[in-house]
């Protein structure tokens, strides 16, 4: 328990694993921009879009865009003027991560782990379980392969006492 306060009490610092999908696109977007030594001023004049919305695309300050269709347009308009692979960059919006809080980890570790604990507490009350249904299985099949070796004996021991046909005719001859 002590490493679940320790994490718990480090949490505010971690708090945001993944960023957003716009986020990580427009840091492509900038580094490719920055790359080729373009202003954004320059960028956005090329494509006649607002400097503004470009740096807000770049900084994935959602706030400051239009509706995430027009978003995804410029967003195409820019990777293809900047030569970047736009399937890729389009898939980047698909796979919209969420931001997740290691509170909400340390939470779920802990139900899920007070569960197997009442599940396996229950189970070891309510009796035999898989054991005691193996063993029974065991001892079934056990009975059945005695009994018919018994049924065997009997129906062959009768056989052996009858004369065959051949025999009766020749006697009753």
């Amino acid at each position: 328990m002590f490493a679940l306060k320790e994490i718990k009490s480090n949490s505010k610092e971690n708090t945001n694993i993944e960023q957003s999908s716009l986020k990580r696109i427009g840091n492509f977007i900038k580094e490719a921009r920055l790359s080729r030594d373009q202003s954004v001023e320059e960028l956005a004049s090329d494509l006649k879009i607002g400097s503004h919305q470009l740096k807000a695309i770049e900084e994935g300050n959602e706030e400051e865009l239009p509706e995430k269709v027009f978003v995804k347009a410029m967003v195409r308009r820019i990777s293809q003027k900047l030569k970047l692979d736009t399937e890729f960059i389009m898939n980047e919006f698909k796979t919209d991560r969420k931001e997740i809080k290691i509170e909400e980890i340390v939470e779920e570790v802990a139900k899920k782990t007070n569960k197997t604990n009442k599940t396996n507490k229950t189970s070891q009350s309510k009796g035999p379980g898989r054991a005691g249904f193996l063993v029974f299985i065991l001892i079934s099949g056990f009975l059945g392969l005695v009994t018919s070796s018994l049924i065997f004996n009997l129906f062959s021991e009768s056989f052996q006492n009858q004369t065959p046909k051949q025999e009766l005719i020749k006697k009753t001859k």
